[in-house]
């Protein structure tokens, strides 16, 4: 078999991001491995997936769980071997899935041997890889805040200045002003597309460029001075020009706190930049306020007005990346579903509204077979240290009561989406013979892949179904998109359109029975059923739908 020569591959395909750590461990260690990921490419075959997205497996002391890179050029040992990572890409390649990789340029570990001789030395060849800024009246150099919590900036003792790091204080911004980076990161990519890697997932890329002042912020936490920053898209097409369009790299920029129009610009259909942009604008919807750490529901009529503003914004201007869950987010299910009475209607329910939209959809491991939040009751079950630091600011700190902030966590953790993958029935859920470095869920025993595999009408067939419709039918990846009831308290319904196709894709958010009108200008008499997630939808279209809770479906009319 060969892939498609088809350079636009992406905009059919759907991508599944594996966790390395938690998807399965090949012997006996408790973590993850590059030789259970493929063990499982047959699993991943009989999904349909075209790509899986390969979240960090480089050299790290793994402080931010491999999103600190302390070796650009060499394999986590704790994941297997360079040649693991070959097999790895042939294997996959012989059944049609390509491997898209996880680069993180933004920041380096403190490890990295290019801070490792900046640190402490101020004539190093590699001080200037990284942004130091000398104390103001003994104090930090401005008010800039980690988004893992206090002070974006750290002291080196011997030199008496300050490095910045936007994240955990092990993870060091590297300074894109000096050419000297931008030649350095792309040498790492050209090494990794020369290994048959089809595609980069960039982090935080739009963080890259740092307003040059470095002034206080007298209006929040320091991120409008460097979030799409001043020289980003010049440096992204620099990138773009010397590497990404010389190999043919598909490529996926993670944005952090982003707009539409920088957007647009990032994945222009010239693809001048990136091939799509991931936003998170649409995950923030409980966050009340902006704030994420608090239990709160979730604001429906604003998760729809923000879908309808990407979905119309970069039709025909870019290319956007769909998605619930990932690393960093809560399941899904659990998050906008129902995780117990309606699991596995909200489940497919959820998937559909999103795959019908345009854009291309990636998949977090377990989502595919609705997978939970853990529900984790101590503290000391967390591993996260964003959660682990929270937890301290918020409890130790400014006296919340310690159950208040498990509640928190137990709906907006990171490590919700981080416990292991769930294979089948037996102890500890058939990701490893010896205890997980994270616990895996208590519902393994009900919720498992084999348990899917063997079920027609489960989830993991859903998704299967869902993928199989973006590459059949046309206006899924090329329609325009119309939220047909913006102020409907319960049903989340677009219409897509194209030429010859219209498409209509209706969602009850919620356990109760919801109604609507279809469209006055559409032929339901003309139009048919394509997939729902209850098995007794009529053969003829109605105008008028009711629908039960959670659910979904999927109509089709051929002009």
């Amino acid at each position: 078999m060969t892939f498609s020569t088809d350079p636009n591959w992406w905009k059919t395909a759907s991508i599944y991001q594996i966790y390395p750590k938690s998807f399965c461990d090949s012997g006996d260690k408790g973590t993850g491995d590059i030789q259970g990921i493929i063990s499982k490419l047959d699993y991943l075959k009989l999904l349909g997936i075209d790509a899986i997205w390969l979240t960090p497996v480089y050299q790290s002391p793994m402080v931010d769980n491999g999103y600190d890179i302390s070796d650009y050029y060499a394999i986590n040992p704790d994941f297997g071997t360079m040649q693991d990572f070959e097999q790895l890409v042939a294997k996959a390649r012989q059944r049609d899935i390509r491997i898209i990789m996880d680069i993180v340029v933004n920041h380096t570990s403190t490890k990295h041997a290019w801070f490792q001789s900046a640190l402490g030395d101020k004539n190093s060849p590699y001080r200037d890889y990284y942004i130091w800024k000398d104390p103001i009246d003994d104090e930090v150099p401005n008010n800039w805040q980690s988004k893992f919590g206090g002070s974006a900036w750290e002291l080196d003792s011997k030199t008496g200045q300050y490095y910045l790091h936007l994240f955990a204080k092990e993870q060091a911004d590297l300074n894109w002003e000096n050419p000297e980076v931008r030649q350095a990161v792309k040498e790492v990519i050209s090494f990794w597309a020369e290994k048959g890697v089809d595609g980069f997932r960039l982090d935080v890329i739009n963080l890259i460029s740092k307003q040059q002042d470095f002034p206080s912020d007298d209006l929040g936490d320091g991120r409008r001075f460097y979030t799409d920053g001043p020289r980003v898209h010049e440096y992204l097409q620099e990138i773009s020009q010397a590497v990404f369009r010389k190999y043919g790299s598909v490529t996926v920029g993670e944005m952090s706190s982003t707009s539409l129009e920088h957007c647009q610009r990032y994945s222009s259909l010239d693809n001048k930049e990136l091939s799509m942009v991931f936003n998170f604008h649409h995950l923030k919807v409980d966050y009340p306020n902006g704030e994420k750490w608090t239990k709160a529901p979730f604001d429906f009529i604003q998760l729809k007005e923000i879908f309808n503003h990407w979905q119309t914004g970069l039709n025909g201007q870019g290319w956007g990346a769909l998605f619930w869950c990932n690393h960093d987010q809560p399941r899904v299910v659990s998050r906008f579903g129902d995780d117990k009475k309606y699991r596995v209607e909200s489940a497919k329910m959820l998937g559909a509204s999103i795959h019908m939209m345009q854009g291309t959809p990636y998949i977090y491991q377990g989502e595919e077979i609705g997978m939970t939040n853990p529900g984790y009751g101590s503290i000391s079950q967390y591993r996260d240290v964003e959660s682990t630091n929270m937890y301290d600011i918020m409890v130790n700190h400014n006296g919340m009561k310690s159950d208040d902030m498990m509640a928190i966590l137990a709906q907006k953790s990171r490590d919700n989406s981080r416990t292991p993958m769930q294979w089948n029935a037996e102890e500890y859920a058939g990701f490893s013979k010896v205890r997980p470095w994270l616990e895996v869920a208590e519902n393994y025993l009900e919720i498992n892949a084999a348990q899917a595999v063997d079920d027609p009408s489960s989830v993991f067939y859903f998704y299967q179904q869902l993928i199989a419709l973006r590459k059949q039918i046309e206006v899924i990846t090329c329609g325009n998109y119309q939220d047909l009831y913006p102020q409907h308290e319960q049903i989340f319904g677009y219409q897509r359109q194209s030429e010859k196709q219209s498409l209509i894709c209706l969602n009850n958010f919620y356990a109760v029975e919801a109604s609507c009108s279809l469209p006055e200008t559409f032929d339901a008499t003309k139009a048919k059923y394509l997939l729902g997630n209850y098995t007794d939808l009529s053969e003829q279209v109605s105008m008028e739908q009711v629908l039960r809770p959670y659910e979904t479906r999927i109509i089709l009319l051929e002009k």
